[in-house]
């Protein structure tokens, strides 16, 4: 699925929509650590994966801006590293001159202030100052599959980031993911409306009725909800 479908299908869906969507559809949740955080609120990013492993030289960004088609989102191995920052100004700059949609690392950035005013989508463990003062070999893969926490990312998996942080998804399972997706956050968009009409989302998910289905047969709450199509937890 190209980058415009994929904005277009996932538009007004959240990554906890889409993490939903995968519990629902039986699909590996795979998500950045939880400090993995967008440099200011309000952003949403998605794209197909361009993966790079970081050696400490902005040499590797620039091979995967060459392969890149627009609307991708630059996928930053840099294993985690808290002692130097391997994505600034001029890498993030470039990133928006060759169409990328976004950037987000495994690892740390550096110059805040103007990542802040270039404004493309830039999702990171943090900020240090310094930068890399290593050069390691780049293994054969640097460009086809990033690390990101225990997931394996590769042009194959599309990024979803937003407030709530950021997911990786099979590109073969877009139009699936995303109409299960849709279809829990209508049911929640319902919920929530109802609920400030004044009608109690235990009445809404007759929870009267689960608990005494618990007590009879050992329903679960999660069967419950797919037995009345009232999902609030996939």
């Amino acid at each position: 699925m190209e980058a415009l479908e994929l904005q277009y299908r996932y538009n007004g869906l959240t990554t906890p929509h889409v993490a939903d969507a995968l519990l629902r559809l039986g699909v590996p949740v795979r998500s950045a650590p939880a400090d993995v955080r967008p440099l200011w609120h309000g952003t949403r990013l998605i794209g197909p994966a361009r993966p790079a492993r970081h050696y400490g030289s902005v040499d590797v960004f620039l091979e995967a801006f060459e392969r890149a088609r627009p609307g991708d989102v630059l996928v930053v191995d840099n294993a985690g590293r808290d002692d130097e920052a391997c994505v600034g100004d001029l890498a993030a700059l470039e990133a928006r001159q060759a169409g990328l949609a976004g950037i987000v690392i495994w690892g740390l950035h550096r110059d805040t202030r103007d990542l802040h005013a270039i404004r493309l989508p830039v999702f990171s463990q943090g900020a240090v100052p310094a930068g890399p003062q290593r050069l390691d070999p780049q293994e054969p893969e640097a460009l086809t599959a990033a690390r990101f926490g225990p997931h394996l990312v590769t042009e194959a998996d599309f990024v979803l980031g937003d407030d709530d942080g950021v997911l990786f998804l099979p590109l073969d399972r877009a139009a699936d993911i995303a109409e299960a997706a849709a279809s829990i956050r209508d049911v929640e968009h319902r919920q929530a409306t109802l609920m400030g009409l004044g009608t109690s989302l235990r009445e809404q998910v007759r929870f009267a009725e689960y608990l005494a289905s618990r007590e009879r047969d050992g329903t679960t709450f999660r069967g419950h909800l797919r037995a009345i199509g009232g999902a609030i937890e996939e």
